[in-house]
C-alpha cells in the first residue's frame, strides 16, 4: 500500500546500538524521525522479565533445555543464550539463512537489538588501525583517528565508559569514568608480563558500565552498575549502556521520534527522477501487509548482515544489482574477529586474598604485532584478554554431599587464569554474502547466503597467539597451561563487519567519508556494514562514533539543501 501521508524527515532502519544513536542525534536536532524495528517492543524496566530472578525461580535453574539445544544448533553456541535470555534471541527457525560455509549468525530482533546482549567492551581504535589497511594493501579508510576522536568523546560522555588513563598510542584513552580494579593475581601478572615483554602493555579493561554515574547518566534515569553479571537479561539499574535505557528514551523525550515495531524492511525505494531514495518498503511481520514510508534521509542500521541484505534487495532500473552497487562490491569484503585461541592455567596466588562482586570486564593487552610495520609472516594482529579468579574449594576438598561439603564450598579454592585472543581478519572479496535466487523467507524476501571463512593468515595468527600467550603465562608464574583451539565458525564472535565499505573512490567502495552511498547521497549506512576493516578492538564504540558523526553531517547537509 502506498500512502504519501507516511512521511518523515528521516527514517532509521534498526534500533540497536547504531540505530539508537542515529535516532538520538536526528531527533535532538529537530528532525521528525521514524525508527523501524523488525522485532517487538522492549521497554526499559518494564520488559526485562528475568532481570531480578534468582536461579531457583527458573524451571531448569538457568540452564538450556534439551529442546532449546536441539531446535537451535546455531544459537545454542552463543555464550549468552540460556533459560534467562531465551526471549531476546532470534531462534534458528525464525529467520533462516543459507550457510555456503559454516557461519553462526547470532541475532536479536527487538527494540534495542543486540545492545541488550552485547559484552559491553569498549575501546577506541588508534591511528594505526585506520592507517594499517592502506599500508598493508587491503583497504583505504576515508577518515582518520583525529577526525573521529571528537565523536568518540561525544558518545563516551553520554554512554558512560569506565577505564584508566593509560596514555598508550596503540589504545587511545577515552573520556572515562573510574576503572574497575584488577585483583591481586592480575596485578601480579601485569607486573611480570610487562617486566619481561617491553613491547606489551597490560591494562584494565574498558567497558560501558557506570562505575560512578555522572549527571548526564542520572538525567537518563540510569544508575551505578551493581556487579551482578546478569547483564544479558536487561539491566533494571541502567548500569550498562543499551539503546533501551539510554538513546531511545532520550530520543522519545524530544517528541520527534516515532518508533514502529514488527516492521521488516523489504527494500529501499529509489526515485529515478530525483536520483535519490524516496523511502522504504515495509512488511508487517505479523499481518504480512506491505506499506511504504517516505523521508528525506534514510539511515540503514539493521546490523551488518541484514543491512547488506536490505541493500542487495533494493533493486531498481538504475540499480539492478542492489542500491548503489555499480561496482559489484556490495556484500563483499565481510570481516570478523578470530576468537579461536584460548588458554587456561593455574597459578599460586595468595590464598588470603579475594575480590568483590562479578566485575564486567577484565585486563587486556592491545595489539603488539605488525603495529608500526609489517614484521611477521602474517598480516595484522590480535588483542588479548585475560583474567584470574577463584572457584569453590568443594571439588578439591571433599565429596559432594553432606555438611562437610557445604562448609567446603563456602570457602574459595585455588586461583585459576584464562586468556583469549581477539584477532583481526583481513577483508577479502571471497568472504561475502549474497541473496538466494530461489529461497525466500516468510515475508517474501530472499534468504541470505553466507560464504565467509578462515584462511591461512588466520591460522598463522592463531598459532602466534598460542605461542606468545603460553610464554606470557609462563613468565607470570602460571602452571598446567592448557591450549584450546575452539575451531568455532565465523559469526560466533558477533563482530561481523563490512559488505558496504567506506572509501573515497566510488570504484572500490560503496560509501563516502560521511557514510553516504556514493550514488545515492541521502542514504547513510553507519552500522558494522560500513567498516573497511575490523581492527583488533571491540567494534561497538566505533559504530557509535561513526553514527553520531554521520547523523550530524546529515542534518547540516539537509539544512543546506544538499540532500
Amino acid at each position: 500500500m502506498s500512502n504519501k501521508n507516511n512521511s518523515y524527515d528521516a527514517i532509521v532502519i534498526g534500533s540497536g546500538i547504531s540505530g539508537g544513536w542515529a535516532a538520538k542525534e536526528l531527533c535532538e536536532k529537530g528532525l521528525k524521525t521514524l525508527v523501524l524495528e523488525r522485532g517487538r517492543d522492549v521497554v526499559h524496566l518494564k520488559d526485562y522479565p528475568t532481570a531480578t530472578k534468582q536461579p531457583w525461580e527458573f524451571p531448569h535453574r538457568k540452564e538450556k533445555t534439551l529442546s532449546m539445544i536441539k531446535e537451535n544448533p546455531v544459537l545454542n553456541k552463543c555464550y549468552a543464550y540460556n533459560e534467562t535470555t531465551d526471549h531476546f534471541f532470534v531462534k534458528d527457525n525464525e529467520h533462516p539463512y543459507i550457510q555456503e560455509k559454516p557461519y553462526d549468525w547470532i541475532r536479536g530482533y527487538q527494540v534495542g537489538g543486540k545492545s541488550l546482549l552485547w559484552a559491553r567492551q569498549t575501546q577506541r581504535w588508534s591511528k594505526y588501525d585506520f592507517e594499517g589497511p592502506a599500508r598493508d594493501g587491503f583497504g583505504n579508510w576515508p577518515i582518520t583517528y583525529d577526525e573521529l576522536a571528537p565523536w568518540y568523546t561525544h558518545v563516551e560522555i553520554f554512554a558512560g565508559i569506565s577505564g584508566n588513563y593509560d596514555k598508550l598510542d596503540t589504545l587511545p584513552d577515552s573520556h572515562f569514568l573510574p576503572a574497575w580494579e584488577m585483583n591481586d593475581v592480575e596485578r601480579q601478572m601485569q607486573k611480570s608480563i610487562m617486566g619481561k615483554f617491553t613491547d606489551r602493555n597490560v591494562v584494565q579493561g574498558r567497558c560501558a558500565h557506570l562505575t560512578k554515574p555522572a549527571p548526564i547518566h542520572i538525567e537518563q534515569g540510569r544508575n551505578q552498575c551493581q556487579s551482578r553479571s546478569m547483564c544479558e537479561r536487561g539491566c533494571p539499574f541502567g548500569g550498562y549502556f543499551s539503546s533501551n535505557s539510554s538513546t531511545i528514551p532520550w530520543a522519545q523525550k524530544t517528541g520527534n521520534l516515532t518508533l514502529q515495531t514488527n516492521s521488516v524492511v523489504h527494500s529501499i525505494i529509489y526515485d529515478e527522477a530525483t536520483q535519490k531514495a524516496s523511502g522504504v518498503r515495509v512488511i508487517d511481520s505479523v499481518t504480512k501487509k506491505a506499506t511504504e514510508y517516505y523521508a528525506k534521509i534514510i539511515f540503514v542500521n539493521a546490523a551488518t548482515l541484514n543491512t547488506n541484505l536490505i541493500l542487495l534487495n533494493s533493486t531498481s532500473k538504475r540499480f539492478p544489482n542492489g542500491l548503489g552497487n555499480d561496482n559489484g562490491l556490495l556484500g563483499k569484503y565481510v570481516a570478523f574477529h578470530n576468537y579461536r585461541g584460548n588458554l587456561s592455567a593455574s597459578i599460586d596466588g595468595p590464598l588470603d586474598s579475594y575480590y568483590y562482586g562479578r566485575r564486567p570486564t577484565q585486563p587486556m593487552m592491545p595489539n603488539f604485532r605488525n603495529v608500526h610495520k609489517q614484521e611477521m609472516d602474517f598480516q595484522r594482529g590480535y588483542m588479548t584478554f585475560f583474567g584470574a579468579g577463584r572457584g569453590n574449594a568443594g571439588g578439591e576438598e571433599t565429596s559432594g554431599i553432606g555438611s562437610a561439603y557445604k562448609e567446603a564450598i563456602s570457602e574459595p579454592g585455588g586461583w585459576y587464569v584464562s586468556m583469549m585472543m581477539q584477532g583481526e581478519t583481513v577483508p577479502k572479496a571471497s568472504n561475502h554474502v549474497r541473496l538466494s535466487e530461489d529461497k525466500k523467507d516468510e515475508w517474501g524476501i530472499p534468504q541470505l547466503i553466507t560464504s565467509i571463512g578462515y584462511d591461512d593468515n588466520d591460522e598463522k595468527l592463531l598459532k602466534d597467539f598460542i605461542e606468545q600467550g603460553s610464554e606470557m603465562l609462563s613468565a607470570a608464574g602460571c602452571k598446567n597451561i592448557v591450549v584450546t583451539d575452539t575451531k568455532q565458525a565465523p559469526g560466533l564472535d558477533i563482530h561481523e563487519v563490512g559488505g558496504v565499505r567506506m572509501g573515497k573512490d566510488p570504484a572500490t567502495s560503496l560509501l563516502n567519508e560521511f557514510n553516504q552511498i556514493h550514488h545515492c547521497k541521502n542514504v547513510f549506512v553507519t552500522d558494522g556494514a560500513c567498516m573497511v576493516s575490523t581492527g583488533t578492538q571491540n567494534p561497538s564504540l566505533t559504530f557509535m562514533a561513526i553514527t553520531a558523526r554521520a547523523a550530524n553531517y546529515a542534518v547540516e547537509a539537509l539544512k543546506k539543501g544538499e540532500l
